[in-house]
C-alpha cells in the first residue's frame, strides 16, 4: 500500500468488535435502515451518491459513518468514489438472523403503513 492509499482507508471494526448494541442503534435510524435496505438487495457495492436522502451531505456522512464504525457496512474508495457493502456474512454469524428479521419487519412496516 503506498502512503495515499493508507490515508484514504477507512477504520472499520474487526468482526469480534462488532457489538449487539452498536448495530441495533445504527439499524434504529429511518435513514440508515433505508440504506441498510438498498444494499441488502444490491448486487454490487453502491457509491454514497447513489442513495436519494432527505438530509444534508454532511448528515448522510454522520449516517454512513454510524453505520461503518458500528460494522454493518464496509466502505472502501475506488478512486475519489466511496462504495459501500453490506457485512451480512460477518453480521449473519455473530447475531444469526437478525440481519433477515430487521429487513422482514422493515419491509412489512413499509407495506402496513402505504
Amino acid at each position: 500500500m503506498t502512503e495515499h492509499d493508507t490515508a484514504r482507508a477507512l477504520a472499520h471494526p474487526e468482526a469480534a468488535e462488532i457489538r449487539l448494541e452498536g448495530v441495533l442503534h445504527a439499524l434504529s435510524d429511518p435513514v440508515r435502515l433505508s440504506i441498510t435496505r438498498d444494499l441488502a438487495v444490491s448486487a454490487a457495492d453502491l457509491a454514497c451518491s447513489h442513495f436519494d436522502l432527505p438530509v444534508t451531505k454532511s448528515t448522510t456522512t454522520h449516517h454512513f459513518r454510524v453505520l461503518r464504525e458500528s460494522g454493518v457496512v464496509r466502505q472502501t474508495y475506488r478512486g475519489t468514489t466511496k462504495l459501500n457493502a453490506l457485512r451480512r456474512e460477518e453480521l449473519e454469524a455473530l447475531f444469526p438472523g437478525l440481519l433477515d428479521s430487521v429487513l422482514t419487519a422493515a419491509a412489512a412496516e413499509e407495506a402496513r403503513l402505504r
